[in-house]
């Protein structure tokens, strides 16, 4: 378990990460989200005692990282996958991992099996991709057996056979018992892995929920409806309160109403459809709304001439 109490951490006027509070929980896969700047890689620096608290604590299982005389029995992480000595063969590198923490050298071997290593282990890291790097990463974080495991955008990289071999990685690692924490931006991805949501800004938090919870609990319902009378439709909805617009020509979209109140309506009306479904809302839609004032780099469409346009 990793707890997170009223953590505070300062560079010089910069507040990084405000009074964040979070707990992290063994059997799931818990993904923390933010906007760049938000805190997300400062906090989990604390968390693993590359960084000291300004005020608040960091405990994984109840102590602090430093506390632990042979961490990677504790705990795996993964923050920077350029941070492997390039000189070193892959390895080279996790049997001084091993060593360092009593391990046995048979644990090299199982975890470069295990990530898909194989004979690039025998190659030195500076020929590495970044795809390997990421997978030499999740190697060494796996290589005393912890039940911790901290991922700073692992998916990074990888071709699209790794990114679905991290997604059964991380399932498998969560439904082990094990506490799994993923910072990442493709929300694409986190929505498939993730069994809960902390979701950061400018240092604090936004949210801590399952990631059901989210989808659902932010924003309504949008129901999509297809009419050849949709002029009438979307009077009648008007008329009963619900958010209807217009979106095509014979297609209408309805907010905060599930299918089953409009279908009805459209009977009572005699308005026929041709079509009728609910949208779900993704989790690119949620993050956005629950981020967008937290956001601190916003970017701008860029203004073409009219030379340009044509």
């Amino acid at each position: 378990m990793i707890e997170v109490r009223g953590l505070t951490r300062r560079y010089g006027d910069v507040l990084a990460v405000d009074d964040l509070s979070f707990t992290v929980e063994p059997g799931k896969v818990t993904g923390f989200l933010g906007p760049n700047g938000a805190g997300k890689s400062t906090t989990m620096r604390v968390v693993l005692g590359l960084d000291r608290p300004t005020s608040g604590t960091a405990l994984v299982n109840g102590r602090p990282y430093a506390a632990f005389a042979e961490p990677l029995r504790e705990v795996g992480a993964l923050l920077d996958p350029g941070a492997a000595h390039p000189g070193r063969t892959g390895r080279a590198h996790l049997r001084v991992a091993a060593r360092s923490n009593g391990l046995p050298r048979r644990r090299v071997e199982e975890v470069i099996e295990r990530v898909g290593l194989g004979r690039a282990a025998r190659r030195r890291i500076k020929g590495y991709s970044l795809g390997m790097r990421q997978r030499l990463g999740i190697a060494t974080a796996l290589i005393g057996d912890p039940a911790v495991l901290m991922f700073d955008e692992p998916i990074n990289g990888l071709d699209l056979d790794g990114v679905r071999w991290i997604r059964g990685l991380l399932r498998q690692l969560a439904d082990e018992g094990r506490t799994v924490l993923i910072s990442s931006h493709l929300l694409g991805e986190m929505e498939q892995i993730a069994d809960r949501l902390v979701v950061i800004g400018r240092g604090r938090l936004i949210a801590d929920a399952t990631t059901e919870q989210i989808l659902s609990g932010l924003g309504h319902v949008q129901v999509r409806v297809l009419s050849p009378e949709p002029d009438h439709l979307l009077a009648g909805l008007r008329e009963h309160g619900f958010d209807a617009q217009r979106v095509g020509a014979r297609e209408l979209r309805v907010d905060g109403g599930t299918a089953e109140e409009v279908g009805g309506l459209a009977h009572a009306l005699n308005v026929p459809l041709h079509h009728l479904s609910e949208v779900r809302q993704s989790l690119e839609d949620a993050y956005l709304e629950l981020t967008n004032s937290s956001v601190e780099y916003h970017g701008r469409e860029p203004v073409l001439t009219t030379e340009e346009a044509r």
